[in-house]
Formats: structure tokens, sequence, C-alpha cells
């Protein structure tokens, strides 16, 4: 499955998780998935709550339209991001163009 899932409300995008990974940052992946790697530990869902508002301040949404649909427990995980996927979709392909 594609890193970018566009929907009628939204998008959905494939994150792979590297928890305690000294900072904060949402980055260009494969074409599978985007990475993100988060300061928090994997430990009473830190790291989920930090992916959220990761996600929702890279893409410029609010925590609450930023929700884990897959892989609470697991590294890779599929989110879903409410908002209008023409505005959305572009912020996620900027980081790949970002990407050196």
């Amino acid at each position: 499955m594609p890193a970018l899932v566009r929907r009628a409300d939204g998008i959905d995008i494939a994150v792979r998780v590297t928890p305690r990974g000294g900072r904060d940052a949402l980055l260009a992946g494969t074409d599978e998935h985007l990475a993100a790697r988060l300061a928090a530990a994997p430990v009473d869902g830190a790291a989920n709550a930090a992916l959220v508002v990761l996600v929702a301040k890279a893409l410029g949404v609010a925590k609450r339209d930023v929700a884990i649909l897959s892989g609470e427990t697991a590294r890779l995980k599929r989110l879903r991001i409410i908002g209008d996927p023409a505005m959305l979709a572009p912020r996620v392909e900027a980081l790949y163009e970002a990407a050196p």
C-alpha cells in the first residue's frame, strides 16, 4: 500500500515510527511509508501521542483530526487525517521533495 491514500474526507498515511529517536521529525521514508523519529519512549502510549502531535503540526491540522487506524503497538502505523485532501496531500508530498 502506498504511503499516501487520498480519501473524500482527508488522507491516510503509513508511517514507520522510531521511538527514542532523539528528536521529533516527520521525514520522507519509502514509497510505502513516511518515517517518524520521536523522542518519546513507547511506554503507556507516549510515542503514539507524540506521533499524533507531530503529524498534526506538520500537516497544519488539529490533533483531533489525526487518528491511528492500525498499528498502535507496532512500528508501522496507518493514520487517517481528516481535512481537505487537496491541501493535505501536497504537504505530505513536500516531505519527499525536501529529502536529500
